[in-house]
């Protein structure tokens, strides 16, 4: 990136809106914009006061036409987002006022910024560490008020703080095994023992595996949970989409084969956020639309975190029943047993002999029985019966997560070299490698490309 240049990108979504934004970043943003704006009291470039709005109008520069009634403040670096000189623009919302600006503000010179550069900008000027900044995409994605939490404490720096600190911890320890090799012959000097440093090592791999043990939910918090609904035509399924979303999504009949694609609908499951599946019966058919639906069906639930299988308690366990039951044993599975409001038929002992007691779930969607008890199983089953914790310092990330099991991995075979007391130029090797890979983290050793990569994956304008 060439951080002479001046960029703009629109800063609000596509569509129709109260308001929207031209957002202008760069040494020179208000020289750039400036011929655009007419401000509605008379004032100049040079006594503009910052983080003031003003009113006025935008024209094109070239044909003088107007665009838009518009807000103009001017921020000027490094008191801003970016840490340069920065221009926002508030005009109508809708594609056309905006599009409109954008386009003239390319006749000034200014280059339409890339995806994510202005947080890269922020981040290579210094404001936001590389974890800071993976977290504005993760707010912005944040479909559930825990995973918003998560990524706000991230923004404010919790886990940042806490790799510092353990980057702080490895580079006393490497200086102390640098004062013990330089000096180890001054017998008026203390330097570090073996069992000092196998001490205070142990203390960082246990710090490690906390963070490290936090990914399991941070993931779950972040990306949620893939889950798919299967089982054979006419046992509720539908009927249980409808129900943890609380509305009609799903066309309930008692005709099998009812539902012939997936739907796919987003839920927030007590501060889970989950991409839930309904799938088309399971069954032989001979209807072509039909047989697409199940072949489809089958490969949604091999690709699925979680599965939720369901039987009917008014029939017993059919040849499809244990055929699908088969298909997905090795799957995180609920086996709900639906219409239990009916005589029951289904007795436990029909089913294979690896499904668990636990797995289990009776109730009855006809009259929402035991709705309650569903979601308290999947959140049980999610976490897989472990009280969920969520920590101001929790990895969301599979980058940091691999950091960190590197450099816990570097610092056991530290810890093995100690125990083996080798010479400690030789161990030093493995704590630099940790120190790295925790940089890679918050961005002080991390590769150029990888810079590029992630910003590439922001939305245009942030």
């Amino acid at each position: 990136m060439i951080k002479e240049e001046t960029i703009a990108a629109i800063a609000t979504a596509p569509g129709e809106a109260g308001i929207g934004i031209v957002r202008v970043s760069g040494p020179e943003a208000l020289r750039k914009t400036w011929p655009l704006f007419k401000p509605l009291k008379e004032i100049t470039e040079e006594n503009i006061i910052p983080k003031h709005m003003y009113y006025g109008k935008v024209v094109h520069p070239v044909t003088e036409e107007l665009i838009d009634e518009v807000m103009m403040v001017y921020m000027k670096g490094p008191q801003s987002y970016t840490r340069e000189d920065v221009v926002e623009i508030q005009c109508h919302g809708g594609s056309l006022s905006v599009r409109s600006i954008m386009k003239a503000l390319l006749t000034q010179g200014v280059r339409s910024a890339e995806p994510g550069e202005f947080t890269k900008r922020a981040f290579l000027n210094g404001r936001l560490d590389l974890t800071q900044a993976e977290a504005v995409m993760d707010l912005i994605s944040a479909r559930t008020e825990a995973s918003h939490r998560t990524a706000l404490d991230q923004l404010e720096g919790h886990l940042s703080r806490k790799v510092r600190s353990m980057r702080e911890e490895m580079l006393a320890l490497l200086a102390e095994m640098e004062v013990s090799i330089d000096f180890s012959e001054e017998e008026d000097l203390e330097v570090e023992t073996y069992e000092g440093l196998a001490f205070k090592t142990g203390r960082l791999i246990e710090q490690l595996e906390k963070l490290i043990a936090s990914a399991k939910t941070g993931k779950i918090l972040r990306e949620g949970i893939k889950t798919v609904i299967v089982g054979k035509p006419n046992v509720g399924k539908s009927s249980l989409l409808n129900a943890l979303l609380r509305e009609n999504r799903a066309i309930v009949t008692d005709v099998p084969g009812t539902t012939r694609d997936a739907i796919e609908e987003q839920l927030n499951l007590r501060g889970i956020p989950m991409v839930l599946m309904d799938t088309a019966g399971i069954r032989e058919t001979e209807d072509l639309v039909e047989q697409l639906g199940v072949e489809r069906s089958r490969q949604l639930f091999q690709k699925a975190d979680l599965v939720m299988m369901m039987l009917d308690a008014s029939t017993h366990v059919s040849k499809e029943d244990v055929e699908i039951l088969e298909m997905i044993k090795d799957k995180k599975t609920l086996i709900i047993i639906n219409k239990t409001d009916l005589t029951p038929k289904l007795a436990e002992n029909e089913l294979p002999l690896w499904v668990k007691r636990d797995q289990l779930l009776r109730l009855s969607l006809l009259d929402e029985s035991g709705l309650d008890s569903l979601e308290e199983a999947l959140t049980s089953l999610i976490f897989e019966g472990e009280k969920r914790a969520v920590e101001k310092e929790m990895v969301t990330n599979l980058r940091h997560q691999q950091a960190l099991e590197t450099a816990r991995d570097s610092l056991k075979e530290g810890l093995v070299g100690i125990e083996q007391q080798l010479p400690l130029d030789f161990i030093q090797v493995d704590y630099q490698t940790a120190m790295d890979s925790l940089g890679e983290i918050i961005g002080e050793t991390v590769r150029e490309d990888l810079v590029d990569y992630i910003f590439s994956h922001f939305c245009i304008g942030k």
